[in-house]
C-alpha cells in the first residue's frame, strides 16, 4: 500500500497526464441540435437524449449553433388561429425561435374557443427580428393604444414586419402602411382603403412585399407569406425544403389571389333578405365564374328574375358606369347583362332559372360571368 501511495504522489509531482486530465482538460458540453424545442438553450454535461424532443444531444463547438432568427407573434382576443398558427409552423420548421406576446399574461381567447398563454407581455417582451401581426376580430386591437405602441416600438427595431388578413388594419393604425402597397382578406379590401387612404390597396396579390413591411391576404395566405419571409432570410432552397417536409404546395411564383377571382363582380346576395336558398356550387377563375343555387324564395321564376335583375343593376361591385340588362318581358327564365369594370375591362353575364328536378316548388338558378374575349365555363 505504501508503495502505491508513493507512486501516485510521484506522478502528480511530475505533471503526468493524470494531472492534466483532472485539472486542465475542458469539460465536454452537449446541446440539442437546435430543432426549435424548449431545450434548445440548455446545456448538458454528458451525451444522451434531449429531454424535450428526444433527439440525440451533440457536443457543443463554436460552430454547433448560430444565432437563430427570432419571431414575435402578437396575440389578442379574437385573433384568427390560422393567421398565427400557420406561419408559426413555417417559422418553427425553419428553426427560428418563436415566442408570443400579448398585453397581459392571462390566456388569450382566440377564435373557435382556442386559449393560448402568451410567453411575454408588452412590458417585458424582448425584441425580435420578425414581427407577425395576425388578423381576426381586430376592432378592439386597433383601438388599444398599448398594443399599437408595442407594434410601433418593435417595428422600428425588427428586420421584417408581416401582417396576415385583417392584421393589416393594425399596421395601418400604427402608421406603417402610409405610402405603401398592402392587401388583406377579400371582403375587407374596401374598408382597408377607407381606413388607410395613404395606402395603395391591392386585390390581385396573395401578399405584398414592400421590403420590410409585408402584408398578406386572408387566412391561409399567411402561410405563403411566412415561406416568403423564410426565403428572404434563409434562402429559397430552405423554404422549398421546409414546404416539402410540411407537405405544403408552396409556389413562390404563384399569381393566385382570392380577391382577384371573377366572383368579385357578383353582388352580395347574403344581404338580400327576400332571397332564400342554398348554394349548390361556386367555381371559376379570374376570367370566368359560375354559381348554382337552389332557391325556395321567391316562389316563381318571374319573382326570382325580378329580384336578381334589380340586385345586379343596382349592386354590381366595381362596375364603372351603368349595368346594361337584357330581359324578355314574356320569358324571364333567362336574361343577360353587360358592364365595364373599374379597369376598363368588359364583362358579360347570364342568368338562368329552371324548376329544381328533385325539389318541388324550388328552382335552380345558374349565374355565369365572363370577361370579354373569354369563353364562359359550363
Amino acid at each position: 500500500m505504501k508503495m502505491l501511495i508513493m507512486l501516485v504522489a510521484s506522478l502528480l509531482i511530475a505533471g503526468s497526464p493524470l494531472t492534466y486530465a483532472a485539472a486542465d482538460k475542458p469539460a465536454h458540453v452537449y446541446v440539442c441540435p437546435d430543432c426549435g424545442c424548449n431545450a434548445d438553450d440548455r446545456t448538458f454535461d454528458k451525451p444522451g437524449k434531449c429531454p424535450d424532443c428526444r433527439m440525440d444531444l451533440v457536443e457543443k463547438t463554436a460552430e454547433t449553433k448560430s444565432a437563430r432568427p427570432t419571431v414575435a407573434i402578437l396575440l389578442f382576443d379574437n385573433a384568427e388561429v390560422i393567421d398565427y398558427a400557420g406561419p408559426w409552423e413555417v417559422f418553427g420548421e425553419a428553426g427560428y425561435k418563436v415566442f408570443t406576446v400579448a398585453e397581459k399574461s392571462a390566456p388569450v381567447n382566440a377564435v373557435f374557443g382556442q386559449k393560448i398563454v402568451p410567453d411575454y407581455t408588452f412590458a417585458n417582451s424582448p425584441g425580435a427580428d420578425i414581427i407577425l401581426v395576425p388578423g381576426g376580430g381586430v376592432q378592439d386591437a386597433v383601438n388599444n393604444p398599448e398594443l399599437i405602441r408595442w407594434v410601433q416600438r418593435n417595428a422600428e427595431k425588427s428586420k421584417q414586419v408581416m401582417s396576415v388578413c385583417t392584421g393589416a388594419f393594425i399596421l395601418s393604425k400604427a402608421g406603417l402602411l402610409d405610402g405603401l402597397g398592402a392587401t388583406t382578406i377579400q371582403h375587407a379590401l374596401d374598408d382597408l382603403q377607407k381606413a388607410s387612404p395613404k395606402t395603395k390597396v391591392v386585390h390581385d396579390q396573395r401578399y405584398v412585399d414592400n421590403g420590410k413591411i409585408i402584408t398578406t391576404a386572408g387566412l391561409s395566405s399567411g402561410i405563403d407569406g411566412a415561406f416568403h419571409v423564410v426565403a428572404k432570410v434563409s434562402g429559397e432552397g430552405e423554404a422549398q425544403a421546409i414546404a416539402l417536409g410540411m407537405e405544403y404546395r408552396w409556389d413562390p411564383h404563384s399569381t393566385y389571389a382570392r380577391a382577384a377571382l371573377a366572383d368579385r363582380y357578383f353582388p352580395d346576395w347574403s344581404s338580400v333578405k327576400e332571397l332564400k336558398g342554398k348554394v349548390i356550387s361556386t367555381q371559376g377563375d379570374i376570367n370566368n365564374w359560375e354559381m348554382k343555387a337552389r332557391v325556395s324564395q321567391p316562389s316563381s321564376i318571374d319573382g326570382i328574375a325580378d329580384l336578381l335583375s334589380n340586385r345586379i343593376t343596382s349592386g354590381t361591385p366595381h362596375a364603372k358606369g351603368a349595368v346594361r340588362l337584357t330581359m324578355s318581358s314574356t320569358d324571364k327564365s333567362a336574361f343577360n347583362w353587360k358592364f365595364t369594370d373599374e379597369e376598363g375591362q368588359d364583362w358579360s353575364g347570364e342568368a338562368k332559372t329552371e324548376p329544381a328536378p328533385d325539389h318541388q316548388g324550388e328552382f335552380v338558378v345558374t349565374l355565369r360571368l365572363s370577361r370579354a374575349g373569354q369563353t364562359a365555363k359550363t
